[in-house]
């Protein structure tokens, strides 16, 4: 019987599995898909290497949340490009959004206006990230259960900026206004294109600290791994096998029951047994799955957010260098209309990977995936005929709209490939295709965020349809917590096997068991 069984093999899957593997309990992933990565996986095509989703990997520094990530279970540094920022294209004008504060700072006031009114809203949503930063990675979890969330939460913050919880309660909308800025138009524009972009939600809809944060994210370091998320998964599952963790590709999980205190997890051809769960698909298909436990207490969360589910677009071109060469940065976030309706290619995003990248792609020719939200009632129902002109529609709409950053894009490319959410739900098995957790709203974040622990006993919840949410850093995080709260369970009961034990991890003392892995 294995120590513990991870249903799902994302960000938060892989991350939870391999911080348990690394204090010597017995995992084994599951993944339905044949690769890892979820949301922030890839796919080959004749060389070259498309990320699918995700495709940057946020907060890996040696102070954040992967870069701890990494350490803990001995993964050296991975080769790769930390980017200085992206580009974002308003209609009227440029704005680059640059990962040095100072630059940023001198560059939001020059672009978006320099007015004693926007340094004050500036000034405020700086302050309110940098608690909220801290916080995330000092272990603060939502929502808050008992006594020791709580204290948890206020050290985690800091005792004096415990009245800024207060902005739990208020939108990005409410601040805006707050200042007079809520019809500036090319700030509003900004702010907008970003937070859909990370939160998946509009400026009065999204929770105004979940917002910030997402607006934010270049500050805390991206970096595009070599060979973009195929580069970074390869190194990332060879370590965990290395530890002795078991990642079963191709592997669909069927049904989940439980047995006494262990559970059975049923798949199309066999049936494993493991004393702990933790189950890293969206909450439909967890509530799918079961224990019938699982099943009832997840019912009134999906019947809530039922209609907070939202979809992606992608166009994957494979392309010479010559095409993308007139672009000093690699990440572009575009907005066409400040008046359209964000997604369908108004708002869009361009990752291209960089020049002489050979694991993306090869010699003389660079990656590039182009994406855009949607609404996933626009793809259900569609007849083959209808499916495919849309499909084909969509994807000529978002190479024109590309060619104003790229002009001479596409031509002559080597691939062109276009994603849609009938292929996420073909290849993630995800409902209805839906991409990178709920809409946030008031109504399903923070305190009201679907928990990582339901009361079903041993069993625990992670992933982007969880707290804290969408996004890579938000999957680490809440892998982190889960992880340390298994690894308290099943230390309760036994000494793990290795030479490393759940007490010394959960401490942080250093072991040579865990020394980096010089080879990834």
């Amino acid at each position: 019987m294995m120590d513990v069984a991870v249903i799902g093999g994302g960000v938060a899957g892989m991350a939870a599995a391999a911080r348990l593997q690394a204090m010597g309990f017995s995992t084994t992933v599951f993944e339905a898909h044949g690769k890892p990565g979820g949301c922030a996986g890839y796919f080959r095509r004749d060389g070259f290497s498309f990320d699918v989703g995700a495709t940057t990997l946020v907060d890996f520094g040696s102070e954040g949340l992967g870069g701890e990530l990494l350490a803990r279970i001995g993964l050296a540094p991975f080769d790769g490009d930390v980017l200085p920022g992206y580009v974002a294209w308003l209609p009227d004008r440029t704005v680059t959004l640059h990962r040095d504060s100072r630059l940023w700072a001198h560059e939001r006031l020059r672009a978006l206006g320099d007015t004693d009114v926007h340094r004050r809203f500036w000034a405020f949503l700086d302050r309110l990230v940098c608690v909220f930063w801290a916080a995330s990675r000092n272990g603060a979890r939502l929502p808050l259960r008992n006594v020791h969330d709580v204290v948890t939460a206020v050290r985690s913050t800091g005792l004096r900026n415990v009245p800024m919880a207060r902005h739990l309660g208020r939108t990005m909308g409410d601040a805006l206004r707050a200042y007079g800025l809520r019809e500036d138009r090319a700030l509003v524009g900004l702010l907008s294109m970003l937070i859909e972009d990370t939160v998946h939600s509009t400026i009065d809809n999204a929770p105004l600290i979940n917002a910030a944060l997402g607006v934010t994210i270049r500050g805390a370091g991206l970096t595009r791994a070599r060979g973009g998320m195929g580069g970074f998964w390869t190194r990332f599952l060879k370590r965990y096998g290395s530890l002795g963790g078991e990642f079963r590709g191709g592997c669909c999980v069927e049904r989940i029951q439980r047995r006494g205190d262990a559970f059975l997890i049923e798949t199309r051809t066999e049936t494993y047994e493991a004393r702990r769960i933790v189950c890293a698909v969206p909450a439909a298909l967890a509530a799918r799955l079961g224990p019938c436990e699982v099943t009832r207490a997840l019912a009134p969360y999906l019947e809530r957010d039922a209609g907070a589910h939202g979809g992606a677009v992608a166009l994957y071109l494979g392309v010479p260098e010559a095409q993308l060469a007139n672009q000093e940065f690699t990440h572009h976030q575009l907005l066409h209309d400040y008046s359209g309706k964000l997604g369908n290619g108004n708002n869009m995003f361009i990752s291209v990977s960089a020049p002489g990248d050979m694991e993306s792609a090869p010699m003389g020719c660079q990656a590039v995936m182009i994406s855009t939200h949607c609404d996933l009632e626009e793809w259900s129902g569609l007849c083959p005929e209808d499916y495919q002109r849309r499909k084909t529609e969509t994807g000529e709409t978002l190479l024109s709209l590309a060619r104003r950053v790229y002009p001479n894009l596409g031509e002559q490319a080597r691939i062109m490939e276009i994603g849609t959410p009938r292929t996420f739900a073909r290849f993630t098995r995800r409902p209805q295709g839906s991409v990178g957790g709920f809409r946030l709203s008031r109504a399903n974040a923070n305190q009201n965020a679907i928990p990582h622990d339901l009361g079903a006993s041993g069993y625990r919840l992670v992933g982007d349809t969880t707290w804290p949410g969408l996004g890579t850093v938000a999957c680490l995080l809440g892998a982190k917590i889960v992880a340390d709260d298994i690894a308290a369970q099943l230390h309760s009961k036994r000494r793990p096997t290795n030479a490393t034990t759940a007490q010394e991890e959960l401490h942080g003392d250093a072991h040579s068991s865990l020394a980096p892995d010089t080879t990834a």
